[in-house]
């Protein structure tokens, strides 16, 4: 239970914020202010807090010779992997529109994006320093954080003391997550308090439907998904063996709402289905961070809901792009990056051009759609592994 004490704080909150808005909306633009306050604050955290983890972890990141093969096919496989999930869920989304007019009535509109070009050249660098320092350049602060990492660990000796100063900036930035997400339920609580005065209990039933979609797309890429890896690396005897041994990884996946937490069910499985333990040694840690097929389901849903809420849906190819990669990221910042799951969905707003009040709902979605992520993200890496020892013909 302690890994639902967050998700639970949360649907706390957001009860609470709903009997608010329903029973005494006269004060509802007194408590308003609090989930302002809540949005300011993470804001003005998530830019430090990507900038020290993106870099601490590349100037610390080393790869030995032996492993180089494994990593090079394992990072196929992943990305593969994902990109399936990330197409299986755009193609779900398009067959089964989200509608969502209801919640948009209190939403202004999206800012004009500009053309192709220009939209990819905003979304990938800056003009000066300081616009880095905007939420709004989330994607280029990445990349200049990944190019100090990186220049921090080709220094050698003389950075030293910089790449201490990363590490520790790092550790101090969680802490300070840690103190804004205990506002949470409070802020969340309080837009869903303004929502429900502004829309009515209308919003409980499009949330419901939005869950009962999402949720049915998870469970039909769980299913269908993991067959098919499983069938590409050994055929029926490997799906069989998959779902016979992949009982207790869900069930701890379900239970812990941790992928961490599952590492060590999920190892015992891939000996059980004769993955080779050098193979299993490195897939299942490493997928445990890097690999989240569930994430990047869950961020294009997020995309979806975005965009539905100012009366937009993903038009043409370069938005479809936009999503893919957007759920690459994800599934990549979520792990490696403590609250990334926030970071993604800031940056769904920073590249669609969205306004701040879309963030709040989004944050709900992914909270609750938090546990089946966690399932897939979790027993996708003994899929992954399975195919990865047949790519390597390991012994």
């Amino acid at each position: 239970m302690k890994n639902y004490a967050g998700i639970l704080y949360l649907l706390c909150g957001i009860a609470a914020g709903s009997l608010l808005g329903l029973f005494f909306p006269a004060y509802v633009p007194y408590v308003k202010p609090l989930g302002d306050i809540f949005l300011n604050l993470l804001f003005t955290a998530v830019v430090p807090l990507v900038f020290f983890a993106i870099a601490s972890v590349i100037s610390h990141l080393s790869i030995s010779r032996e492993t180089g093969k494994l990593i090079g096919i394992m990072s196929l496989v992943f990305t593969g992997s994902v990109l399936l999930a990330t197409v299986f869920t755009l193609l779900a989304c398009y067959l089964f529109p989200v509608n969502l007019t209801v919640t948009a009535t209190a939403i202004l509109p999206a800012s004009a994006a500009p053309d192709a070009g220009d939209q990819l050249i905003q979304l990938l660098t800056v003009s000066d320093f300081y616009t880095l320092l905007s939420r709004k350049s989330m994607l280029a602060l990445m990349i200049f954080a990944g190019l100090t990492g990186a220049a921090a660990r080709r220094s050698g000796a003389a950075g030293e003391a910089f790449r201490a100063f990363l590490l520790a900036g790092n550790a101090v930035m969680k802490n300070v997550i840690y103190y804004i997400m205990l506002l949470g339920p409070v802020g969340l609580g309080a837009y869903f308090a303004f929502q429900i005065t502004a829309t009515g209990m209308q919003v409980i039933g499009v949330y419901a439907q939005l869950l009962v979609n999402a949720h049915w797309i998870s469970l039909a890429y769980y299913f269908l998904g993991f067959s098919a890896y499983a069938f590409l690396a050994g055929g029926i005897p490997a799906v069989k063996s998959y779902w016979r041994y992949n009982i207790t990884p869900s069930v701890t996946a379900l239970a812990t709402c941790s992928s961490i937490a599952t590492i060590p069910a999920n190892l015992e499985a891939a000996e059980r289905m004769r993955v080779p333990q050098r193979t299993g040694d490195v897939v299942i840690p490493l997928g445990a961070a890097l690999h989240k097929e569930g994430s990047a389901i869950a961020a294009v849903i997020k995309v979806v809901v975005a965009l539905a809420m100012v009366h937009q849906t993903i038009n043409g190819w370069h938005d479809v792009l936009l999503a893919v990669f957007i759920a690459l990221l994800v599934s990549v910042i979520e792990g490696g990056i403590p609250n990334g799951g926030y970071i993604g969905q800031l940056l769904i707003v920073s590249a669609y051009h969205l306004p701040a009040e879309v963030l709040p709902v989004i944050i709900i979605i992914g909270t609750l759609l938090d546990p089946a992520a966690t399932l897939l993200n979790a027993t996708g890496d003994t899929a992954a592994a399975l195919l990865i020892a047949r790519l390597t013909r390991s012994p």
